[in-house]
């Protein structure tokens, strides 16, 4: 079954916006396990805008499944905090300072030499190690070269062209994963993925292993209830 990792970043923002610690981002963590999720993401940015530098060092300490950090490894001090806190898994994405958000994968032809060596960094210190990528079988051949264990499939396009069109919106990542298990890479995959076009894409990406969501599962809780949510994405990975 493919692993659910629930992105906590939506709910730093609302506390950052009031001050304090409501709500308590270190009980919501331990919730989210105790509701089902197999894992827990961060995507600490440079301005601390969501998640602190400090929460990830909190959150170590109670998570009991599986911790994953996300970020630009660019950044000298986001190097330093994942060895610091040596989580399962390491996601790196090429986001430019200041970025609203995540918008595209990594060009793994152009950047090879330097993947190679930070993803060595991290899998040197026993990190598992994904790396955000486009439905691009020329990118995931060259993701194969750099060493990194997982590729994460960057799920914007697929989502924006679902309603329209599900079976050409979902056909470059079949052919993405395909060539990904012919190399051996392990697939995660994230990005506008909700309970609308969750169950489609999980079950016509072969291999699919983890899907990591924050801002739809996030947005549903407040209609549907955190706990409730959570268990209504996990049932649509069941295959």
């Amino acid at each position: 079954m493919t692993k659910l990792s629930v992105n906590i970043n939506k709910l730093a923002t609302l506390r950052n916006s009031r001050g304090g610690n409501n709500p308590d981002l270190l009980k919501a963590a331990k919730d989210i396990e105790r509701f089902g999720a197999d894992g827990i993401t961060v995507h600490p940015r440079p301005d601390e805008r969501h998640i602190r530098y400090q929460d990830v060092y909190d959150l170590k300490k109670i998570i009991r499944t599986e911790f994953n950090i996300e970020g630009n490894p660019t950044e000298a001090k986001f190097v330093e905090l994942v060895l610091a806190n040596n989580p399962a898994q390491v996601t790196l994405v090429p986001d430019a300072l200041g970025q609203l958000t995540s918008n595209h994968g990594w060009d793994t032809v152009k950047h090879a030499a330097y993947l190679k060596e930070i993803i060595a960094v991290f899998k040197n210190a026993g990190i598992r190690v994904s790396i955000f990528v486009d439905p691009d079988v020329e990118m995931i051949a060259a993701a194969k070269n750099t060493g990194t264990d997982r590729i994460e499939l960057y799920t914007e396009s697929f989502a924006k062209g679902y309603k329209a069109d599900r079976e050409a919106a979902i056909a470059p990542y079949v052919i993405a994963a395909l060539k990904a298990n012919e190399l051996g890479l392990g697939i995660n995959a994230g990005h506008d993925l909700d309970l609308d076009n969750l169950k489609y894409f999980s079950n016509n990406i072969p291999g699919l292993m983890e899907v990591s969501i924050g801002h739809a599962l996030i947005c549903d809780a407040i209609y549907l209830g955190l706990e409730n949510t959570v268990q209504l994405y996990k049932r649509q990975l069941q295959k």
